[in-house]
């Protein structure tokens, strides 16, 4: 299957750069996959779609200030990290200028505060980096580093809490899980009232959502793992709404990567804390999940191939048609699709 049959075109002036004041007052496109229908509806409309016993899952994963300026200490050249994924003091980095970072280059930040020691060498721009530094490393992320907005968002971010979902609680993302963007408490609280069951999983955002596909057939992709977690009561409440023929909604391709890759692992849910680098694309069986809210993503995109394997990419892309013609706000701070299984 070819990349470029997931391509399409999207007039620049539909990418949002800001969110909204009110989050649950962003467009809604309910996709149904059974009939094919699309409605136009606002986020906050998005609980009339929700029955008794429903599940919805959360990522509750939190973004940290993971972008970094430095300065080689034994040149002067300027590197920027990008942090990925943690390993005690090892941190696995995206690497701006990667090719003067080498074993044993010495990356410091703010006059030496903190210091990054390259230990080894990866593919296409990443290093690992031994972290050197006095004190706790997340106080002294948190004074040092930026809140990674994606490129494509030009326009400073006033408030960095708008970069989080209301639920945000585990500190370790390089990226939000934007779907989660749009709902409040309030929004929450209707879907309790209304007999839904909220529950967590945790997937930090790294390069396996978000980095650009760069090969010319989709099979030949190979995604970059991710860490997660699901907890003990989580894998218990899924298990009982699986077994019970209640439906299993998903926030976002996080949350859908995450209970998908347990499931096809162990043919359950069940308490586990690993990495996955599941690739979903047409031709997946799909095992976990029975309905997806989700964002309007980049075109070529590993997210977009999932969700059209999880609907059609016939519908999808009619789907986006209709979304661009209706002058919709893609990407992450853009409008919100709801797939229904009915």
């Amino acid at each position: 299957m070819k990349t470029s049959e997931f391509d399409f075109e999207l007039p620049e002036r539909l990418i949002a750069q800001h969110p909204l004041e009110d989050r649950k007052t962003s467009r809604l496109l309910v996709v149904h996959k059974e009939s094919g229908e699309l409605e136009h509806k606002h986020f906050y409309d998005i609980v009339n779609y929700f029955k008794k016993g429903d599940v919805l899952v959360r990522n509750n994963t939190r973004v940290i200030p993971a972008r970094l300026f430095g300065t080689k200490e034994e040149t002067g050249a300027h590197v920027e990290l990008l942090l990925l994924k943690q390993d005690g003091d090892i941190w696995e980095c995206l690497v701006g200028n990667a090719r003067v970072v080498k074993i044993g280059s010495i990356v410091s930040f703010n006059e030496g505060e903190l210091k990054a020691e390259c230990i080894e060498i990866g593919e296409k721009g990443i290093r690992k980096m031994r972290m050197i530094y006095d004190g706790i490393f997340m106080e002294i992320l948190e004074s040092l580093g930026q809140v990674p907005l994606p490129p494509y968002i030009r326009e400073k971010l006033d408030d960095p809490e708008r970069y989080q979902t209301v639920y945000a609680k585990i500190k370790g993302s390089a990226a939000a899980p934007t779907a989660g963007l749009h709902f409040t408490d309030e929004i929450f609280k209707q879907l309790e009232d209304k007999g839904v069951i909220i529950t967590d999983v945790t997937l930090h955002v790294g390069l396996g959502t978000f980095r650009p596909m760069d090969t010319e057939t989709i099979e030949d992709h190979i995604m970059h793992s991710e860490i997660y977690w699901m907890s003990e009561e989580t894998a218990a409440i899924l298990n009982k709404a699986k077994k019970e023929g209640r439906r299993i909604i998903t926030v976002g391709t996080t949350s859908t990567r995450t209970l998908e890759a347990i499931y096809k692992k162990y043919g359950t849910f069940k308490e586990c804390h690993d990495a996955t680098d599941i690739f979903i694309f047409p031709g997946y069986k799909w095992e976990a999940v029975d309905c997806i809210i989700t964002n309007f993503h980049l075109p070529k995109s590993t997210l977009i191939m999932m969700i059209s394997s999880f609907a059609s990419r016939e519908l999808i892309f009619k789907a986006y048609d209709e979304a661009i013609k209706n002058e919709y706000r893609f990407f992450s701070f853009g409008d919100c699709m709801f797939i229904n299984n009915d």
